[in-house]
């Protein structure tokens, strides 16, 4: 049985294992739980047997004009029931007052977004690999 939830204080580290399949390297448990925490908006997918997320969705935003959705993610095995496209519908909810909410991803997952009423746009993006090592990072300005 799932249970979809966005209170974050809900979530512990230890729910969080198995993510980021294909990255170069996975975030740790605890960068997870921060991101998750620090997003505008998230929404998890809980398996309550087993205690543990098996899907994820962020949004980030500045509340006002726009918002971007970094990360949806459904671990492989609970892939192909629908709980990505619901937790796409859970953190959309709402989200028509913004002006533009955009979501970066690879052109074969362009069709998935497309039938969520998504439209392709040119984008760019930089990555830095070495910042999934080690824990939580400091905000620039914040102690």
């Amino acid at each position: 049985m799932l249970r979809y939830t966005d209170d974050m204080t809900e979530v512990a580290e230890d729910m969080l294992a198995g993510f980021f399949q294909g990255w170069p390297r996975a975030a740790s448990p605890a960068q997870h739980l921060a991101v998750l925490r620090g997003s505008y908006r998230a929404v998890v997918a809980v398996d309550r047997a087993a205690g543990r997320v098996v899907g994820f969705v962020t949004m980030i935003s500045d509340g006002v004009l726009t918002a971007s959705i970094p990360w949806l993610e459904v671990l492989p095995a609970w892939q192909g029931r629908g709980i990505g496209t619901e937790l796409m519908r859970r953190v959309l909810e709402g989200s028509e007052r913004f002006y533009s909410v955009d979501l970066l991803c690879d052109a074969p997952l362009q069709p998935y977004y497309d039938r969520l009423g998504m439209s392709p746009v040119p984008g760019m993006t930089l990555r830095h690999p070495a910042a999934l090592q080690g824990g939580p990072r400091e905000r620039p300005g914040k102690p």
